[in-house]
């Protein structure tokens, strides 16, 4: 039976012009930006099977564009739409982070750092360089690594905080193992940063780590 003759409230465009987006699962959701299932299987269906095959909605949005082609009922048009989406949601993130008061309104920088590193296969550090007034200047990759390590350069770090003319940054990085807890050598590294960037008065306001849908903030758990 195809969606068209499902129950009205059971229908995800309906349900969502309803009761919300949020009301949606995961397959219900995807299954509105499929828009059509395939032979024999409804639209809700299809998405169901994707997200096994991929193993989740965040994978499956950060699979990569041969994957995506393979899967039936994808193809390269819905790896554009999907991509296309994916960026809109960055951007829009964005300008909720430069738009206000980065130690106000902190939720607005962890959303953005999430959704660039939650899922990556290898480690990133990236840093929100700030100006006098907390505000985004800019946010910047600044080293990348393996599964379970990067290595940071104080040195480039503050050169690159020098370019901006940050007054402070916000540092973040990714554990690809999901865990969230800080090792020591996370606390270590962020103690040689912060010592090397009051050289310049430079202040480190932050350091998040990211594993999948979690993290952990040195700030809020007294570690600065």
């Amino acid at each position: 039976m195809g969606i068209k003759d499902w129950p009205a409230d059971e229908r995800p465009r309906e349900k969502l012009l309803e009761r919300g987006a949020a009301s949606l699962t995961d397959a219900e959701l995807l299954a509105l930006f499929l828009r059509t299932g395939v032979a024999g299987r409804s639209a809700v269906d299809l998405a169901r099977e994707l997200l096994d095959r991929f193993g989740g909605l965040s994978r499956l949005c950060l699979a990569e564009r041969d994957q995506i082609c393979e899967a039936p009922g994808l193809g390269p048009a819905k790896y554009a739409q999907l991509k296309a989406v994916m960026e809109m949601a960055a951007r829009a993130l964005k300008e909720d982070m430069k738009s206000g008061d980065a130690l106000s309104s902190p939720a607005a920088v962890r959303r953005y750092l999430s959704l660039l590193l939650k899922d990556k296969p290898h480690e990133e550090f990236w840093a929100v360089f700030l100006d006098a007034q907390n505000r985004a200047i800019q946010a910047e990759m600044l080293f990348r690594g393996t599964l379970t390590q990067t290595s940071v350069y104080p040195r480039e770090v503050v050169k690159r905080a020098l370019a901006h003319n940050a007054a402070s940054l916000i540092l973040a990085h990714n554990h690809p193992s999901g865990v969230a807890e800080p090792s020591q050598a996370d606390r270590l590294l962020t103690q040689a940063l912060r010592q090397a960037l009051a050289l310049v008065e430079v202040r480190v306001l932050d350091h998040f780590v990211v594993a999948g849908a979690g993290g952990v903030s040195f700030a809020e758990a007294g570690l600065l």
